[in-house]
């Protein structure tokens, strides 16, 4: 398992998988109408998919809705494919871009310290800093010994998720992470990282993980329990993923219906007393900052330790 194969693997697959696996969700309007609806309804497009997407622009209400491209689908046999990007491929595309190019800056930034013999400054010492903390006291302590061949792929998915739930904040951006293809793929990644790291680890002992067969019971128990937990097994393998899956894409997306819900409020109260739903808008935006960072840090986390387990998993 190379380092740099898993390190790229996570934004390519994401961008691949997320226009095949859920088509679009909306269908804006046509311009004129979305600028009348814009001052309103200005949560939903952060969470929902489209083949349109805002752009800022110059004259009020300082953005254009703009359509990207549709091409015709890919027919392979009876499935067809639908390879048109959408505005949740657009924001992995960007997403994917800011990654690398800020990692690309901190490292030179790291260069350059190293060679004057002193600490990386600014953002580049912060960056540095949250590396060193999630790879020594998340993935390493949890993935277990000679666990450093895993560091790069969690890392890379650790930061790409955050900066998807980032730009899911800022305006005219789009929480990619709010599209259950979007998480589902992640999930994917890690169940097949997580499975090769049993194979490689125990060899044919990794068919325990998948049929119970205990050496300990009486040769009479042991074919019933491994009817009936053989299941079980398989199950418990199966709800990993589908729970990093569900955890991340529900997280992501409740904070934006909550200040959704506020923002309605604002509206409907129309006088003063708006002030209160507007202070609660602003405090859940705040809390969703720190959801963006806690939820990248538990994806993180979750993978490190299911890793570990099917590698020291003994039945």
């Amino acid at each position: 398992m190379k380092p740099g194969f898993l390190k790229s693997l996570v934004p390519a697959l994401l961008i691949l998988a997320a226009p095949l696996t859920l088509p679009a969700q909306e269908h804006a309007a046509p311009a004129d109408t979305a600028h009348a609806a814009g001052p309103v309804d200005i949560i939903t497009p952060h969470i929902t998919n489209s083949d349109h997407m805002e752009v800022p622009w110059p004259v009020f209400p300082f953005f254009k809705e703009i359509t990207l491209p549709h091409w015709e689908p890919i027919h392979l046999g009876p499935l067809t494919l639908d390879m048109s990007p959408s505005k949740h491929v657009v924001m992995l595309l960007i997403g994917s871009t800011v990654l690398f190019l800020v990692m690309l800056l901190v490292a030179g930034a790291h260069k350059r310290a190293s060679r004057a013999g002193v600490a990386p400054k600014g953002a580049a010492n912060a960056i540095e800093a949250m590396i060193l903390y999630i790879r020594n006291e998340v993935i390493l302590p949890n993935v277990g010994h000679h666990g450093e061949g895993f560091v790069p792929y969690l890392l890379t998915a650790f930061f790409f998720i955050l900066t998807l739930n980032l730009l899911g904040l800022v305006p005219y951006g789009s929480t990619a992470t709010g599209n259950i293809s979007v998480t589902a793929t992640l999930a994917i990644l890690t169940f097949i990282t997580v499975e090769l790291a049993g194979i490689r680890a125990q060899g044919l002992g990794y068919l325990n993980t998948i049929f119970y067969w205990n050496n300990d019971l009486p040769m009479v128990l042991r074919p019933v329990l491994f009817a009936i937990m053989s299941p079980v097994e398989m199950i418990g393998k199966i709800t990993k993923p589908v729970a990093l899956a569900i955890r991340l894409f529900a997280n992501m997306t409740a904070g934006h219906i909550v200040v959704l819900a506020f923002i309605g409020l604002i509206f409907t109260f129309g006088s003063l007393i708006s002030i209160a739903p507007f202070v609660m808008a602003v405090l859940v935006m705040v809390l969703e900052l720190l959801v963006a960072f806690l939820q990248a840090f538990i994806f993180t986390l979750l993978s490190s330790v299911f890793i570990g387990q099917i590698r020291e998993a003994h039945h």
